[in-house]
This record gives structure tokens, sequence and C-alpha cells, in this order.
């Protein structure tokens, strides 16, 4: 499909300087075949006023009240008419062919079914960026890391991660997927609110059958952390809850058995070490992402119901595109020392 119509959809809660910059950047774009569509989560600093004054053109969606990331895309993708979508962060800017290069990867490869560009840091530019890099990778527990970025060490750029190739997951920082397979997938969970939907989505994505890849030549910049600040309790507790509801309800009833109790045991070390080291956001992030986890047993066994229909391999075959490892025990290899400190199969 040349010249597949994309809908990029940007959701939004404050911060008018940062979308301004977002969409002075993506009005540089190179695509011909465009839509662009703002999802404001009822921002309380008047973007919605200013973006219809000074972007008239744009589709602007005013929700009541903030749905967060997902509950925002969801809303989006509904009213949009492109072939793609592109999930975009309104904390970032673009070089100029991005948007071409995803598209026209899809476009030549129809058993790809969604794309994300190299990530790398606003503020330092040789950086790898920490929401994506140059694509998301995820151990057997569920751990999440990237190319360019294991926990909080960060790759400076020397184009070690240049290779189009599969990957787990691709950021929600810039995502192009399918239009037809998000929906038939359910789009993204909306109890996740915010923090590794996209990897719930990606995992569901390989689970129907289909693949994920990084399209390094493409190339977005991201201010990180900006609408929510890294070690806030509220994204403590959003990424431990959700990571915990991937391993719940994902996997195959012999494999959640399997591997549920060993990720709790290590959630429960990190509550320890959390208090050990009096870091009260992480101390109480763990423990709030506990309580609700406990008292959802119905959004867990839903969730499994519905990953039962779309589910088209087994998971023999999805975990061959993890980490077969935990990452809380990996220590890179000689070689990886010099290039890298990705696992070796990352």
């Amino acid at each position: 499909m040349p010249n597949s119509k994309v809908s990029v959809i940007i959701p939004h809660w404050n911060g008018i300087d940062i979308l301004k910059d977002c969409l002075e950047s993506l009005s540089k774009s190179s695509y011909p075949n465009l839509e662009t569509i703002v999802v404001d989560n009822a921002s309380t600093d008047g973007s919605s006023e200013w973006l219809s004054n000074n972007y008239p053109d744009i589709n602007l969606i005013q929700n009541t009240k903030n749905y967060g990331y997902a509950g925002g895309c969801n809303i989006g993708a509904e009213q949009s008419s492109g072939d793609y979508l592109i999930f975009l962060n309104n904390d970032t800017v673009h070089n100029e062919d991005f948007i071409e290069r995803l598209a026209d990867f899809l476009n030549l490869n129809p058993q790809v079914s969604a794309v994300q560009p190299k990530i790398l840091n606003y503020f330092d530019r040789n950086k790898f960026d920490y929401a994506g890099g140059g694509g998301g990778w995820i151990d057997i527990l569920g751990f999440p890391f990237a190319r360019g970025r294991l926990f909080l060490n960060i790759e400076t750029d020397k184009n070690q991660y240049e290779k189009i190739r599969p990957i787990f997951w691709a950021s929600g920082t810039a995502l192009m997927i399918r239009k037809k397979l998000f929906h038939q997938l359910g789009g993204f969970d909306n109890n996740f609110f915010a923090h590794q939907e996209e990897i719930d989505l990606c995992w569901k994505i390989h689970l129907s059958g289909n693949q994920v890849w990084s399209i390094p030549g493409a190339v977005v910049f991201h201010k990180n952390a900006v609408t929510l600040p890294m070690f806030s309790r509220l994204k403590q507790y959003l990424n431990h809850r959700n990571s915990m509801l991937m391993i719940l309800s994902n996997y195959s009833l012999p494999m959640t058995l399997y591997l549920a109790p060993i990720r709790i045991a290590l959630e429960f070390i990190a509550l320890i070490y959390a208090l050990i080291c009096l870091d009260i956001n992480h101390f109480v992030g763990i423990i709030q992402s506990f309580i609700w986890i406990i008292t959802h047993p119905h959004v867990i066994i839903k969730r499994r119901f519905q990953v039962r229909k779309i589910r088209k391999v087994k998971d023999s075959e999805v975990v061959q595109s993890m980490y077969w490892g935990c990452l809380l025990y990996t220590s890179p290899s000689p070689r990886d020392k010099r290039q890298s400190r990705m696992p070796s199969s990352a």
C-alpha cells in the first residue's frame, strides 16, 4: 500500500510547551498521507484552547477526565481513519522521515505488525532514551529492558544497534501498528492506565503469531520523565502492578504456576530492599501494587480469557523472542562488556 494513510495519535495531559515542540516537529514530516489526533485527557493548563487556536486543522478530542496513556490512545484509535496508527508521546521531536521509514517497512513486510524507531534522549542526543532505546526486550519473569538501556544503565549511541531486526516490544513513545490488528487484539488494556501497556500489547501480537521490529533508521528524540517523574510513587506502583498483571494473565496456566511464585518472591525482595534503603516511594508503590493484584482477581481472570481468544501460538514459541533468564542475575559476557551491557540474546 504505497502512501498508506497514517494516523498519529498523541495522548496529552498538561504541558503546552512540550506539545508545541512535538507538533512543530511533526509538521515537518515528509510523509504525505497523514492525520494528527490529539487526545486531551482533561488538561487543566488551557491546552485544548491553545491547540484549537494554533492548530485548528488537528483533530482534537477533549476527554472529561484523565484516561491515561492507554485509555487516551484507545479513544484516539476509535476516531482514526488511517491504515496504520502511530502512538506518539507528546514530549517527543522527530526526524522528518521517521514516519515514512516506519510505514515503508510495514508496506514491504506484511508479516510484521508493529515497529518502533530508534529513540534517543532529547537532552543528550548521543545517548539512548530510557523508554525504548533501540527496541524493547523482556525476560521470562516480566522484567523489561531495551537495546541501549539495562535498568538505569544508558548506553551511548555508537551505531551498535543499527540493524533492522525483530524485538519483543515496541516503545509506546513512538509505536506504529496496523490498525486492523490493533482492534482485533482489543487495543491497549485500559486497566494499565500508563506504563508497560505497550509491552502487554506487543506480547499479544506475539501470541497472535505476528512480529514486532525495530527500524533504527527512523529516529525520535524523547524528553523522558517530563510528564511523570522517574521515581515517583505513581510510576513505581504502575510499573510493578502492570508487570505482575502480565505475568499472571499472558502465560498459559502451567507457565503461570511455574513463574508467578518466583516473580512474587522477587517482588518481596524488592520490597525489603526498598525498606532498607528508605526508598519510601518504591516501598509504598510495591505495597499498592500487591493490594491491587489481590483485590482484582476478576480482572486477571477476564484477561486470561481474552488471551485465550487471540492465542495462535504456544508459550514455547513466544519465549523464543524473550531473554531466557532473569535480568537480576545477568552478567554481561566479555564481548558485551566491550560493546554493550545487553544480554547476548538482545
